[in-house]
């Protein structure tokens, strides 16, 4: 396995929950205040905006590892 392979996954991961934790408290305040979760999560109108949201926060992290992972690594050597 390539260093920084495990790191990768783990910020990914990290990312995910982040994204997951989010939905969770969503869900949670729609519960809490007595409204209709269906009201208060469907807002956007878009019955997979939570699946989407969290996908979107994958793709994201995905991305920034993938793109700015060197430039990162460069900067960090430039520290030392």
């Amino acid at each position: 396995v390539k260093d920084g392979a495990w790191l990768s996954v783990l910020t990914v991961c990290m990312c995910a929950t982040i994204s997951v934790f989010y939905e969770f408290l969503e869900w949670f305040v729609a519960i809490s205040t007595g409204e209709s979760a269906d009201a208060f999560l469907g807002t956007q109108g878009y019955a997979w905006d939570t699946q989407s949201d969290m996908l979107y926060a994958c793709i994201g992290a995905t991305c920034a590892i993938l793109l700015l992972s060197k430039t990162q690594d460069k900067s960090i050597e430039k520290l030392k």
